[in-house]
């Protein structure tokens, strides 16, 4: 049997996941937690990847890796492959400001034409959540770390970097500090602010005026192409988590998936990138050389803990008072920006609760409102990739939050389609695994043009009536609440 291994370097841990090549049969896994934070030494990342491998039985066997990572954070290294600073995180929003300089900027000093120069130029319009807005935050808080700045690669860049052999000199990194040697992918690439899907190439001029001068970036690699070899195994090109989760759950045209981890995500596959001057969707590439446009918010499982903390309950608890509220939660409504938001762009509001009258004071009524406002912040994101054009055929929840019973059940309700629910997995790093699969496979002269088939997880569907008033009274209450506190 021949193995290959997916890893998911996530924001909150490491998972890895072996599998059989051919039938993508599960052999053995592990995982290991990663520290809090926004933003985080990489270091925790090597140490966590180790120890996951150990806790599956390590690489014995295994021909080809890929990494899926978050996406978005910003590692900077020196000449001699040291990191520069602890990298900021895509959940780090102290970025803020100069992401709106930088779209303003775009626009000659117009916010506006600026948002449209920028979906123009790289299918997105930068927020904090992107590496630009965070090297320009570099540039200005702190110079003499930016100074030191010689590359910049992604998470999941540095991981596939340091299991190649590189790195800075010493025994676990052989082949030393050879900075030509980074590369990255098309679908993680694609969200830094200084790359085109409509080019399929680096805007250097975009990095400059983000940074003020040009750096080392990673070789953008195809979705089939090796990084390296290293212990007698392939290195894939790895992908940007949400693109590996597609990858994971066999995606194709008119499929939509809502991933509700610590972000929310609602991601389509396109035949053709997409550009969204409003904000809401970002034009990102896939790993299979098609597209990813996507809206993600700040905020998704964690409003679920946050309401069951609040409520003195446990995740089941939360479900089974959800569940006896009335859809609507009679009137009560309440707004998940618990750590600011990316989408809508208000890095700097809060959460906030309306409506409230004695009759829905109740832990049922919030219970309820906590699930429906979240839910609603998703039912916004797949409004704005219809508005996009494109295509919504099937939806499937997934991620953490997917497995409350009160998510999944009122689901359908505030989206309005009936929802698939796979099997409860790690598609992150199973994506992972089957480009690492589809790599050997280009390596030893298999198609290069399509990844290989695995059998994919048995789903559940939920139905429910549309409650269109839940929307309505999201709607009117989100847009009471402010992009910033007030001063």
């Amino acid at each position: 049997m021949t193995l290959v291994a997916g890893v998911d370097s996530s924001t909150q841990s490491c998972k890895v996941m072996i599998r059989d090549a051919e039938t993508g049969a599960l052999v053995r896994t592990g995982r290991a937690a990663h520290p809090d934070g926004t933003e985080v030494d990489p270091r925790h990342w090597w140490d966590a990847l180790q120890a996951a491998l150990v806790e599956a039985g390590g690489l014995d066997g295994v021909a080809a890796i890929a990494v899926g990572g978050q996406q978005h954070g910003m590692v900077t290294l020196d000449a001699d492959g040291h990191v520069v600073r602890d990298a900021l995180l895509w959940n780090d929003t102290r970025s803020a400001g100069a992401a709106a300089d930088l779209v303003s900027e775009l626009g000659d000093g117009d916010p506006v034409r600026g948002a449209a120069a920028w979906a123009q130029a790289i299918g997105s319009v930068p927020v904090a959540s992107f590496t630009l807005t965070k090297l320009r935050w570099l540039r200005d808080a702190e110079p003499d770390n930016a100074a030191r700045v010689e590359a910049v690669a992604l998470p999941h860049d540095w991981l596939t970097w340091r299991l190649g052999g590189y790195g800075p000199t010493g025994a676990d990194s052989p082949r030393g500090p050879d900075l030509a040697a980074l590369t990255t992918d098309r679908s993680d690439v694609s969200g830094t602010g200084y790359w085109s899907p409509f080019s399929e190439s680096y805007r250097p001029d975009l990095l400059t005026m983000g940074f003020g001068r040009e750096v080392g970036l990673p070789r953008v690699l195809g979705p089939c192409e090796t990084a390296a070899e290293a212990g007698g195994r392939l290195l894939g090109p790895g992908a940007g988590d949400n693109a590996a989760a597609a990858l994971g759950l066999g995606m194709s045209a008119g499929d939509v998936a809502i991933s509700i981890g610590t972000s929310g995500v609602v991601s389509a596959i396109s035949a053709r990138p997409t550009a969204d001057a409003s904000g809401m969707v970002t034009g990102f590439a896939d790993a299979t050389g098609a597209y990813l446009p996507l809206a993600c918010t700040l905020n998704a499982s964690r409003v679920l803990d946050a309401a069951a903390r609040i409520l003195g309950v446990d995740h089941a608890g939360l479900s089974q008072l959800a569940l006896s509220a009335p859809p609507g939660a009679d009137g009560l409504v309440l707004i998940p920006y618990l750590e600011g938001e990316r989408t809508p762009n208000k890095p700097d509001a809060t959460g906030a609760i309306h409506g409230m009258r004695l009759a829905n004071t109740t832990p049922a009524h919030l219970a309820r409102a906590a699930v429906e406002g979240l839910l609603c912040a998703m039912a916004d994101g797949l409004d704005a990739l219809r508005a996009m054009g494109v295509p919504v055929e099937r939806i499937q929840l997934i991620g953490g939050g997917a497995q409350s019973e009160a998510v999944r059940a009122i689901a359908p309700a505030v989206l309005g389609f009936d929802v698939m629910v796979p099997e409860p997995g790690e598609y992150v790093a199973d994506g992972a695994a089957r480009q690492a699969a589809w790599v050997l496979s280009a390596a030893n002269g298999g198609d290069r043009t399509v990844p290989p088939t695995w059998s994919t997880s048995p789903t559940q569907t939920y139905r429910a009536a549309a409650a269109p008033w839940v929307r309505d009274q999201y709607a009117a209450a989100r847009e009471l609440t402010v992009a910033r506190h007030a001063s």
